[in-house]
């Protein structure tokens, strides 16, 4: 029940929807490219970063100075949910890259 709770309450926020997208589009990004491309203060990305990660959506790896994020594979209702996130037609933003 607790990860049923935890996957539902991730994808009620619009902006957590978009970034999933996001990274079904652009694959592995780090924060800084995240927080240049949805124009967000890196505080308020990382919160829903981590609601993300902890729901179980995704993965991070630290590479150098830079914190990359993707998708973590996924089975059961968190595959369906991911699937129907693709299919949505989103307005995102254009991904800029950022030269840490």
């Amino acid at each position: 029940m607790d990860e049923f709770l935890k996957t539902v309450s991730a994808l009620k926020d619009e902006t957590r929807i978009k970034i999933l997208k996001f990274l079904l589009i652009h694959n592995e990004r780090c924060v800084c490219e995240l927080e240049a491309s949805f124009n967000m203060l890196q505080s308020r990305l990382s919160r829903h970063l981590k609601i993300l990660k902890e729901a179980g959506f995704l993965n991070s790896k630290r590479d150098g100075k830079k914190v990359l994020y993707s998708i973590k594979p996924v089975t059961g209702f968190k595959k369906a949910a991911l699937k129907e996130i693709e299919n949505m037609k989103i307005n995102l933003p254009k991904l800029k890259e950022c030269s840490i």
